[in-house]
């Protein structure tokens, strides 16, 4: 299209082919039609004597029947009247038929094995630069939406989810209403009149700051932000906790490289510790600190065991305060409790008692519902399986609606003995069934 060119720097008609560019002079392009560079035209640095090009579509590319110019008319027609109207495209290039069009058309652009391995290849390679630069999509988690006045509602300093904003402050405006600026107040007036507009536009800052810290630092879904603190140990938790006022000090990416790089040192101190261990010791390969990592353990289970044992022997002429042991061990999860029976064994010859079997589960209803280890609870706990079920149901729950459960909530709900509810709470907690709140 010459609408499209620029116009010729000596005539300003519109260029036709073929027309002149000179090689030497841009850019932008210095272009002459064939009249204005027979006559020798020259304009400031240009000159008559400068090389040039012929610019001309009047050559073939992939017919010798149909020259540039013409295959650029055809897909400029196709895309104007559209794949199949072959009439209308030959009526636009007025210079082929509408069987011209369509053989050339189908032959060169639709079935050359040539364009369609090029075209292919494109394809792939803007789906592999969209898949290298394009941000995937992840939906947002829903805010959290808690009752009015409840445990999380308090902890959450009073969020409101259907206004995505906070219960703080809302009476500032309470001070503005009767103010009005006339001209008869007094001067002492007027400036009172003025410190309580300033009063009221420094609160709108202290709000406005605290939203801030809330939406920057990822507050508003308070039970996440306590899960994602302990996956640092307990002494950087610690840390984490007393640190906490300063986040609204530094950014929220200051304040996390700031707890990382600390959770990073407590990492390198405690294995600088084991390394200076292995020394101490004459470990100079890792093979043998493995070996003597598991001879360390082994010695501290039987040293764990004999002073189980002094200590039962301790409580043994009190019947009493052995129950009492008893049970604060039942309490305690660890592995390391092989010796029960032995303490069950003294236990009934000092007192006179003996302890209850394990419940017998066969034909009870719901059994075939637990795993194994639910099993040897419901057993050792001497609980039917219907019951269970319907307690772990009942924490399962409220754990997902609190985002956590403690020991005390867990009680509130099941209304049995409080040794069996601690029992069926410890259990679910290391099984993952609920989490800690």
């Amino acid at each position: 299209d010459p609408f499209d060119k620029p116009p010729c720097r000596g005539c300003s008609s519109y260029l036709t082919e073929p027309y002149v560019k000179c090689a030497e002079c841009g850019p932008p392009p210095f272009l002459l039609c064939l009249q204005c560079f027979t006559r020798g035209f020259e304009y400031k640095k240009h000159q008559s004597d400068h090389t040039y090009e012929i610019m001309t579509s009047d050559f073939p590319v992939l017919d010798p029947n149909w020259t540039a110019q013409e295959e650029m008319s055809l897909l400029e027609a196709v895309m104007d009247c559209g794949f199949g109207n072959w009439q209308d495209v030959a009526n636009q290039m007025c210079t082929k038929s509408k069987e011209e069009c369509e053989k050339h058309y189908m032959k060169h652009f639709i079935n050359n094995p040539l364009f369609a391995s090029t075209l292919l290849n494109l394809k792939q390679a803007e789906e592999a630069q969209h898949h290298e630069t394009a941000i995937p999509f992840h939906s947002a988690d829903d805010p959290p939406r808690p009752t009015f006045d409840s445990l999380l509602s308090r902890d959450m300093a009073g969020y409101m989810p259907a206004r995505a904003d906070f219960e703080f402050d809302n009476y500032a405006e309470w001070d503005l209403r009767d103010i009005d600026f006339v001209e008869d107040d007094s001067d002492i007036l007027h400036a009172l009149k003025i410190a309580v507009v300033d009063i009221y536009h420094s609160r709108l800052k202290e709000r406005q700051r605290r939203k801030k810290i809330i939406r920057d630092h990822g507050l508003i879904n308070l039970r996440k932000f306590q899960i994602l603190e302990r996956r640092y140990p307990k002494e950087v938790q610690e840390l984490y906790e007393t640190m906490r006022r300063f986040a609204r000090i530094l950014g929220p990416v200051e304040h996390d490289k700031f707890i990382e790089s600390h959770a990073l040192e407590f990492e390198l101190r405690r294995e600088i510790k084991r390394l200076q261990e292995y020394r101490a010791a004459g470990i100079t390969n890792f093979c043998s600190a493995r070996t003597y990592d598991h001879l360390k353990k082994s010695r501290d289970e039987e040293r764990l065991k004999r002073t189980m044992l002094s200590e039962v022997l301790q409580y043994i002429q009190d019947s009493s305060a052995c129950q009492q042991w008893l049970s604060r061990q039942a309490d305690i999860n660890t592995p390391h409790l092989q010796s029960a029976p032995i303490l069950q064994h003294f236990l009934s010859h000092s007192t006179g008692r003996r302890s209850a079997p394990p419940l017998n589960l066969t034909g009870l209803p719901g059994t075939e519902k637990l795993n194994e280890k639910e099993k040897e609870l419901c057993q050792m706990v001497r609980l039917v399986p219907g019951a269970y079920l319907e307690y772990k149901a009942a924490l399962v729950n409220e754990c997902n609606k609190q985002g956590g459960l403690r020991l005390a909530q867990a009680r509130a709900l099941i209304k049995i003995d409080v040794n069996k509810t601690r029992k069926i709470y410890d259990f679910l907690i290391r099984e993952g069934y609920i989490t800690k709140a």
